[in-house]
């Protein structure tokens, strides 16, 4: 169970971090968070697509690890293969939380529960005199950085949203034992829409840099033939076919 608390001096001067630190929590999600602004770098490695919970109108972007929920192909033997990381989960112990002194206001957490965290670790987080050391203040930058590409990322799907540029889509997963599988509640551009954007809405995507996530998340979907790649190097169960539908639209058959 985390333990995530702000960060304060008064607590924490003794606090050190590990010097090593790994990315174990992420083995068992097979989707991440992953900002607009790193779709282009991503769209190497992972499908991204959005995701939605059907109790909410609230658009999540992640990155997706795997074909079923619990699988990350992308972490194995202890390992991250991909070529990119997303930055939202490199931050462990750290995250952005609000701080219970100043209302309405951001401020640097840690888990002090993490194997991470100790007295006994390596990398102090306030030097003796009770200044932030250059290790707090590197985290406080990239959870800046985090934040503001998050804030990116909303207004980015609010654009697709207001555009009516999204399109649902359902995965059909074949597998060597007969059996079959469908993923739904994943959503992408629907890129018809988008090539018949007026003139104008064109310009205005253009001069504010919008049509590079949406064409880098369009050709990350070529990365679910990845996954299935993945998927069929570790696992006894083989993925024979995968194939995706927009909701509404009749699969072809198999041949």
């Amino acid at each position: 169970m985390a333990n995530i608390v702000p960060v304060r001096k008064e607590q924490h001067q003794n606090l050190k971090l590990a010097k090593t630190r790994n990315i174990s929590h992420v083995a068992g999600q097979h989707i991440i968070p992953v900002a607009a602004a790193e779709y282009a770098q991503s769209s190497a490695s992972f499908p991204i697509v959005l995701v939605k919970n059907p109790d909410s109108p609230r658009f999540r972007s992640v990155a997706m690890l795997g074909l079923e929920a619990g699988e990350n192909l992308f972490y194995q033997d202890d390992k991250w293969t991909a070529l990119s990381m997303p930055q939202s989960i490199s931050m462990v112990p750290f995250s952005l939380g609000i701080d219970p002194d100043k209302e309405n206001t951001l401020t640097a957490c840690i888990d002090l529960d993490s194997e991470f965290v100790g007295e006994d670790k390596d990398l102090a987080i306030f030097e003796e005199d009770g200044k932030e050391s250059e290790v707090l203040t590197n985290v406080q930058q990239a959870l800046g950085r985090l934040f503001d590409n998050e804030r990116m990322t909303e207004n980015f799907i609010k654009e697709l949203q207001e555009n009516d540029l999204l399109q649902e889509l359902e995965l059909n997963v074949s597998l060597s034992t007969g059996e079959k599988k469908k993923l739904v509640g994943i959503y992408t551009v629907n890129e018809d829409k988008v090539k018949s954007l007026a003139d104008d809405k064109v310009l205005d995507f253009h001069k504010r840099g919008l049509f590079v996530p949406i064409y880098s998340m369009l050709g990350s979907l070529s990365q679910i033939n990845r996954l299935v790649q993945l998927r069929n190097n570790v696992a006894e169960t083989k993925v024979t076919g995968v194939q995706v539908v927009p909701v509404g639209k009749e699969a072809p058959s198999e041949s």
